[in-house]
C-alpha cells in the first residue's frame, strides 16, 4: 500500500495535499484497491462549497458505488475533468493523475486534524 508521507489522510480514505493556500484532494491507494476497477467518477462543479465529513461526490467501480467525503471544508476551485474520460486513473495513479478536486479551505488548520501517513497505515492495517 502506497501512503506518501507528505500527505494527510482522512478516516474515510481521502488524501489531502496542501499546495500553498489551496488543498488538493483524492482517494487513497488503499481505497482504490478495495473498490476494484473504477468505471465512473462523479464530482461537483467549481464553486461548490463542501463541508468536512460530508459527501462531495462518488466513485463507481465494477463492485460498488462509494461516496467521497470531504476531509476539510472549503470551496472547490478546480475539478479534475480528465477523470470523466479516464476513470481508470484512480486505479493507476491515485496520488498524481487521479486527484479529484482542489479547494480553497475555510480553515487550513483543519488539515492538522487529519491522519499522518503512519497513522493512516496503522488504521488500515488494524482493519
Amino acid at each position: 500500500m502506497n501512503t506518501p508521507k507528505e500527505l494527510r489522510y482522512s478516516k474515510e480514505h481521502e488524501w489531502v495535499r496542501v499546495e500553498g493556500d489551496k488543498v488538493r484532494i483524492g482517494i487513497t491507494d488503499f481505497a482504490q484497491s478495495e473498490l476494484g476497477d473504477i468505471v465512473f467518477v462523479e464530482l461537483p462543479e467549481v464553486g461548490t462549497e463542501i463541508t468536512a465529513n460530508e459527501p462531495f461526490g462518488s466513485v463507481e467501480s465494477v463492485k460498488t458505488v462509494s461516496e467521497l467525503y470531504a476531509p476539510i471544508s472549503g470551496t472547490i476551485v478546480e475539478v479534475n475533468e480528465s477523470l470523466n474520460d479516464n476513470p481508470e486513473y484512480v486505479n493507476e495513479s491515485p496520488y498524481e493523475k487521479a486527484w479529484m478536486i482542489v479547494i480553497e479551505p475555510k480553515d487550513l488548520s483543519e488539515v492538522d486534524n487529519l491522519l499522518t501517513a503512519e497513522q493512516y497505515a496503522a488504521m488500515v492495517n488494524e482493519g
